[in-house]
């Protein structure tokens, strides 16, 4: 049975943040996944203590959690090549690593950045490799770097373009969204079928529209059969698009928990 957890910075966002774990868990799932939850990469005490304790209260496990990754609502992806802004995502590590500590997370995702205006792109790579090899030291479990679409100063598109980062470094693995990347239109067959192996995590939503499963045109269960047969046995994230009670209508509310 596939293990889902649910993406709670773009599901449930008609409910305050710390309101959404209770929500999924009376949804019938057992396990969440975060973006980045605060503005800041290293919010007060106090806020983090709020947001541990709003999983812990739930019940519910957490399987994902991403590194600080600038003003998102605003256009940015991550920090990690982001010359200028080292010193925030420094600051983060620690953050990131005391909840994962605290409740027991090992999947943490460190968007790569956009290009920006004013550093050479060879430059930018280097830092990203600098910077995400001080994120693997830096915390319990697998950094993730993953393809994304939708950002046109973006520049790792395809399931190849992340894995020649990863290539340089040692203990990160892939996020293989598979919306991602089938709106960049890599061949995800393909990419799942060479780079299976390397897939630490997964994400899904359908396309067009990054709606829930079964709303667009992608074959996902097979997709995510063919992972499994490569040998995958992480979990499964939704990170879709979707409100109100019919938001999980295609999953049986039996198939729901992850363990």
């Amino acid at each position: 049975m596939t293990k889902w957890t649910v993406n709670c910075s773009i599901l449930y966002t008609d409910l305050p943040l710390l309101e959404r774990p209770a929500a999924a868990a009376a949804d019938g799932f057992t396990a969440v996944e975060f973006w980045w939850p605060w503005p800041v990469a290293a919010p007060g005490d106090r806020d983090v203590d709020a947001f541990v304790r709003a999983i812990e209260d739930a019940g519910v496990r957490l399987t994902g959690l991403n590194f600080f990754a600038g003003d998102m609502p605003g256009g940015d992806r991550g920090v990690v090549s982001w010359p200028g802004r080292s010193r925030e995502l420094r600051d983060n590590i620690p953050v990131v690593a005391a909840i994962g500590e605290r409740l027991g997370c090992r999947a943490f995702n460190a968007l790569y950045g956009n290009r920006v205006e004013g550093a050479a792109a060879e430059e930018q790579d280097e830092l990203a490799v600098e910077l995400l090899s001080a994120c693997v030291a830096g915390v319990p479990g697998t950094v993730l770097l993953e393809p994304v679409s939708g950002a046109p100063r973006y520049p790792l598109l395809t399931a190849a373009d992340a894995v020649a980062v990863l290539d340089r470094v040692p203990g990160a693995g892939l996020l293989a969204d598979l919306y991602h990347l089938a709106v960049n239109g890599d061949d995800v067959p393909a990419a799942i079928q060479r780079y299976g192996s390397r897939v630490a995590h997964v994400q899904i939503a359908d396309a067009p529209g990054r709606g829930a499963p079964g709303s667009g045109e992608l074959p996902l269960r097979q997709w995510i059969d063919d992972l499994r047969a490569g040998g995958y046995d992480g979990h499964v994230g939704l990170e879709y698009l979707a409100k109100g009670p019919d938001a999980f209508a295609w999953l049986p509310r039996e198939q729901r928990p992850s363990a």
